[in-house]
């Protein structure tokens, strides 16, 4: 476990994204709202790193300016050692809800991303049928959105934001919104995924749990202004499995976490 401050010169080499010194204050008419202080983060090529804190504490708008949806009032983001100012293919996000066109069916709500781009339909279709066999939805390839459960939704959302194949996965908080037993599935689902395709993948969570399960990394934020309090190394072996939870070691853990929530 690591105290927070500045990031060490040695956690930024061959980092592909770090946060530096970010801050973000929102204007308002009566005063001014200050978000994040200085909070500073470094990833990892192909780890897991999950965030945590107080609700308000600024997580949600920190996964924005690492997107380069948002731009910092103060400090920097920095993809691949160069300044990141707005959104890039390499960095995918998933949001809280799935967010899918409801008139459009499955796969060309995948396919979307790369329309855009001008990707031929052919290219497309097959990269997006891709994707929806890697997350286990082949068979809903012509399924309108309505049809599907949350956690079928949020898969397809997963897919879409895979498909053309970011280095880095932004996830904020992509299971919020599901009951408890169709999130744990989720999380298996996902360190499958992740297991897969081998991302960099940075994810806000209000679940202690979930943090710990999916993690190689959790960073425990203070309340508002946030910025990065401790860091937590989750040294349980890969690949994880349902049992993990029992252990004693994972209990450790989350006692760790819960204190430094505290």
């Amino acid at each position: 476990m690591r105290g927070g401050g500045a990031i060490a010169g040695g956690a930024t080499a061959g980092a592909v994204l770090v946060a530096e010194h970010v801050e973000m204050i929102f204007a308002s008419p009566d005063s001014p709202l200050e978000a994040l202080a200085e909070a500073d983060l470094a990833l990892a090529p192909n780890e897991f790193v999950s965030i945590i804190g107080p609700s308000g504490c600024g997580k949600s708008t920190l996964l924005r300016i690492l997107a380069g949806l948002v731009r910092p009032t103060g400090g920097r983001v920095l993809l691949h050692g160069r300044p990141l100012t707005s959104p890039r293919r390499q960095i995918g996000f998933v949001f809280q809800h799935a967010n899918l066109m409801p008139w459009r069916s499955t796969l060309r709500n995948v396919t979307l991303p790369l329309e855009t781009q001008g990707v031929a339909s052919e290219s497309a279709e097959r990269r997006a049928r891709e994707l929806l066999e890697l997350v286990g939805l082949a068979d809903f390839a012509d399924t309108l959105p309505r049809d599907l459960s949350g956690g079928m939704r949020q898969r397809v959302s997963l897919a879409r934001a895979l498909v053309h194949d970011p280095e880095v996965l932004l996830l904020d908080e992509p299971f919020g919104a599901l009951d408890a037993l169709t999130r744990e599935r989720m999380n298996w689902e996902l360190l499958r995924i992740w297991e897969a395709r081998r991302k960099t993948v940075l994810m806000v969570t209000h679940d202690i749990q979930e943090a710990i399960f999916t993690s190689d990394r959790v960073l425990v934020m203070t309340a508002r202004p946030g910025r990065i309090r401790q860091e937590v190394e989750i040294d349980l072996p890969r690949p994880r499995s349902p049992e993990d939870l029992y252990t004693p070691r994972f209990m450790e853990l989350s006692h760790t976490l819960r204190d430094l929530l505290r």
